[in-house]
């Protein structure tokens, strides 16, 4: 018999690309979405309909405890994603970041305790880190909150951590570095660059010089799983990345040549971060998921942003190319 696993944040990015690979390994999948009066299920709208017709799908909010209960109730492995994620929206409502992201993940791990669950996968964020102090960055590095969202994060990853000292609750951290891919939204960088280049004129942007490690959606995906099937990890703190780092300046000229043009950046003030809450430069150790879950990235970066702009190009009405997604 199939495990019976839930996804937290399914609607999301990664969580849809989670889905997807979940069904493809024959697993028994219960996303959890985000209520709204639309009944919109957002990413998971998009995945074809022989995977999306064999997923349980149930509305709620990680803020409440009595929803989580019940969609915890009856799973073996809980993969927990629900989040608010966007940093610059984190300076404008830091309160609900940790309404969901702190309180959120409180109510995940008690049912989780509760039910006797026999894994839970937290998602972590390589934002944690804040601006490197030394690269690579391993699971050993400081945690700085430059953000209201980094630190919310770091005390969603602090409770997991309690949880497992203190109750033996069988959880890892996974800390993805950037993922990127199909499905994702104008809030993240990649997707930015993309749908202003295919409509013309001007690239709106902020920094050009930040750093990240970008890995592609389906190997992020697959990390997870790969968490969830081994013992070594419990307890433990675990980055997803790919060890190589590229500037947003490099993303805009390697996404121009593939599109076949030269593409001209004209700095947006309200795009830029606060000089001391700009997280400068990512880069990822990622030998702990290679020895611990054998776990390595497969995708390059241009065969990633290739899949991701032909994606972009089927979609383009979807995105509102000038408004700024915060």
């Amino acid at each position: 018999m199939a495990a019976k696993v839930l996804v937290t944040g399914a609607a999301g990015f990664i969580g849809s690309h989670l889905v997807e690979q979940l069904v493809h390994e024959g697993y028994d999948v219960r996303a959890f979405v985000h209520y709204n009066s639309n009944n919109n299920w957002y990413n998971l709208e998009k995945l074809p309909r022989d995977v999306l017709d064999s997923v349980e799908v149930v509305a709620g909010d990680v803020a409440d405890a009595f929803a989580i209960d019940k969609a915890v109730a009856g799973c073996n492995v809980v993969f927990h994603l629900a989040a608010l994620i966007g940093i610059p929206y984190s300076y404008v409502a830091p309160a609900a970041y940790v309404s969901t992201n702190v309180l959120g993940t409180l109510h995940i791990l008690e049912a989780c305790r509760r039910h006797n669950v026999g894994r839970m996968i937290h998602t972590s964020t390589s934002e944690a880190y804040g601006t490197a102090q030394y690269v690579p960055i391993d699971e050993k590095h400081p945690l700085v909150g430059q953000s209201p969202y980094s630190a919310s994060k770091i005390g969603a990853d602090k409770l997991v951590e309690s949880f497992w000292l203190s109750f033996e609750l069988p959880a890892c951290i996974i800390r993805p570095f950037n993922t990127y891919g199909p499905r994702q939204s104008m809030r993240a960088i990649i997707p930015t660059i993309i749908v202003q280049a295919l409509s013309g004129g001007e690239l709106k942007l902020g920094n050009l010089d930040p750093v990240r490690d970008l890995t592609f959606a389906v190997d992020t995906a697959k990390g997870f799983i790969a968490a969830s099937k081994s013992d070594k990890v419990l307890g433990e703190v675990v980055n997803l990345g790919v060890g190589k780092g590229a500037s947003i300046g490099e993303l805009v000229e390697r996404i121009g040549k593939l599109l076949g043009r030269d593409l001209k950046v004209k700095q947006d003030p309200n795009r830029v971060r606060p000089s001391d809450s700009e997280v400068m430069r990512l880069i990822s150790d990622n030998s702990k998921a290679k020895s611990l879950m054998n776990w390595a990235p497969t995708v390059n970066l241009d065969s990633g942003l290739k899949v991701t702009i032909e994606y972009i190009e089927d979609h383009l009405a979807e995105y509102k190319q000038d408004i700024y997604a915060v």
